[in-house]
This record gives C-alpha cells, structure tokens and sequence, in this order.
C-alpha cells in the first residue's frame, strides 16, 4: 500500500520507542525493507550484529524506500551482547522451543508488556535472528522473553521484513497516536434520516406488503415486519435513502411518492 501524507508526516520515534535489533542478517535488501517496516510504525532505532555484507550496505538503501535516515543512523555491533548491554528488557522473535524457562508472549502482549515498562522509562529491544536460521539459543538466552507469533501452522514461516513490521506495529497499535478515533461519514447533501423518517418507511412498506398478500399467515406477521424493521435501522440510512425507497416503493406498486 502505497502513500504518505506529508500533512501527518512524522519521522521521530515515539518516546521509548523499542530498539529494533537484528542479528547477523544475511541480505541488505532485506535489512531495507526492515527499515521501511520500522519507520512505518514510528520506530527509528535499529542495531544490526555482525550483517552478512558488511556495512553500509548499498542494496539496503535501495529496498529502503525512503527510510534511508535509519539506515544511516543504525549502530553496528560485533556480538549480541553488546547490542542488547543497556537494554531493560528484550524480546526474542523465535518460532522454536529451546528448552529455555522463559515467558512466552503474542506480538500484542510483548508489546503491551514494552508499553507498561515504557510508563518506568525502560529501554526496551525486539531482536530478530538471520533469514535462515532464525537465532541461535545463545542469541535467545540473552532475551528476557520470548515472542512467538502463531499463524497457519501449515505455512507459517515469515520472511524477516515481516516478522518486523508485525512485531513493530503491534507495539504501535497498542497505544497508537495516528489512530483515527472517529470516523466521521460523508453525506454530501443529504443528512441521516430520523427514526420516524425510517418508521415512516416501513409504514409505507407495510401497507404495499398488505395489499401485495405478502403475508401468507397473521402469525408470521410481526416477526417479519421486526427483521425488516431491524434491517433499515441497523443500515444507517439518509433521509436521501429514504425519499429513494418511498419512490421505489411507489413505482412498484404504481401509487404516487408520499410526501
């Protein structure tokens, strides 16, 4: 999905935002995408250990679609130890049971858990391992919890940009600023029809329903009357929609619009 609104754009992290670590990536193309992942969901810092290529990596700044501030910004670490050494809490992205006694959570409860610690200034990380193998036991021993995204256990693998923007933006959804709280719908000329605009209407229906012998029983009456009634509530009409309706009413039984 292409796009972004220069109006809103906002290229600095949310305060607290977690650190985005990956370690020994194999491909630039893909620490781009990460990249472009991250910045998608206001997360700016990124720690790569040890990538594959070397760094800078001209690929990732070509897949980085415009996220090339990050890229450029990113520290670059020797082991994983040292990418996590001022972090206060870490999550380690893994698939794979380990035999290691550690929390487990979704990607919304990890992030809940960041956004709790955000509240005590916490500095908080979410590592990613290589494309191939995913992270080394010693890599997720480091970690203080383990995210584990369940999906179609028939194919569930995730290629690396993907693990990162699921992670990062449940992060972001947990307490997202850019988060329309209303919807506010267009009625262009027209405006929403009262209940007695839409009690008129099925006033109107009803009679065509009478004289039409609709009703094959008196007992089955009221139940459909009800559905109906439930239907045009419950669809948001405009008084527009209900001036249409009297008028396709009307032309169907050839009696003239009521007013």
């Amino acid at each position: 999905m292409a796009g972004t609104n220069t109006a809103k754009e906002n290229t600095k992290a949310i305060p607290l935002a977690p650190a985005v670590i990956l370690v020994r990536p194999q491909l630039g193309q893909n620490i781009g995408m990460c990249a472009r992942a991250m910045l998608n969901c206001a997360v700016t810092e990124l720690r790569i250990v040890k990538p594959r290529d070397g760094w800078p990596n001209p690929d990732a700044t070509a897949a980085a679609s415009g996220a090339i501030a990050l890229l450029e910004n990113a520290k670059i670490y020797e082991t994983t130890a040292e990418a996590v050494a001022d972090l206060e809490f870490v999550v380690a992205t893994t698939a794979r049971e380990r035999g290691v006694v550690k929390d487990i959570y979704t990607a919304e409860a990890a992030a809940k858990e960041i956004r709790a610690r955000n509240v005590n200034t916490q500095k908080c990380g979410i590592m990613f391992g290589p494309e191939r193998t995913g992270l080394e036991s010693d890599d997720v021993a480091l970690a203080s919890a383990i995210v584990n995204i369940p999906l179609n256990p028939g194919f569930s693998s995730l290629n690396l940009a993907q693990a990162v923007l699921l992670t990062c933006y449940a992060w972001l959804n947990a307490d997202n600023p850019f988060r329309e709280e209303q919807v506010v719908p267009d009625l262009g000329d027209t405006a929403p029809a009262t209940k007695g605009d839409v009690e008129n209407l099925m006033k109107h229906l009803e009679d065509d329903l009478d004289t039409g012998g609709f009703f094959r029983s008196p007992e089955q009456r009221p139940t459909i009357l009800r559905n109906i009634g439930n239907f045009f509530h419950r669809s948001g009409m405009t008084q527009q929609d209900v001036r249409t309706m009297h008028g396709i009413f009307s032309c169907l039984t050839g009696k003239r619009m009521r007013k």
